[in-house]
């Protein structure tokens, strides 16, 4: 099992993307067991998720929530996986997380 937060994280973050493909539910997207692991990294992972959200817009807005208590997307936007990405990137730079852009594993 990866050591540090960030391997742990990308493993995780890989599993709940494979678990997920075929599923239409966000509700069922976030109560995989891999999604709820992702949540009990704990708050230290937020700067990960937001640059997931930068790389490859998904469906972590409600791990972000749950993290940091914050709700940055406008009513109108919710449902729209690109632009809610983006309430959320803004909303991280905004309180000072680093969204740098990390290479996938290959």
């Amino acid at each position: 099992m990866p050591g540090n937060l960030e391997e742990r994280f990308r493993t995780l973050a890989a599993q709940w993307k494979r678990e997920s493909l075929f599923l239409s539910s966000t509700t069922e997207m976030m109560e995989l067991p891999s999604y709820q692991q992702i949540i009990a990294l704990g708050p230290a992972v937020v700067p990960l998720l937001l640059r997931e959200l930068e790389r490859e817009p998904d469906h972590w807005f409600w791990a972000l929530k749950v993290l940091t208590g914050a709700k940055p997307v406008p009513e109108e936007q919710r449902g729209k996986v690109r632009e809610m990405a983006k309430c959320w990137v803004d909303w991280g730079r905004k309180h000072g997380f680093r969204t740098v852009i990390i290479p996938s594993a290959s």
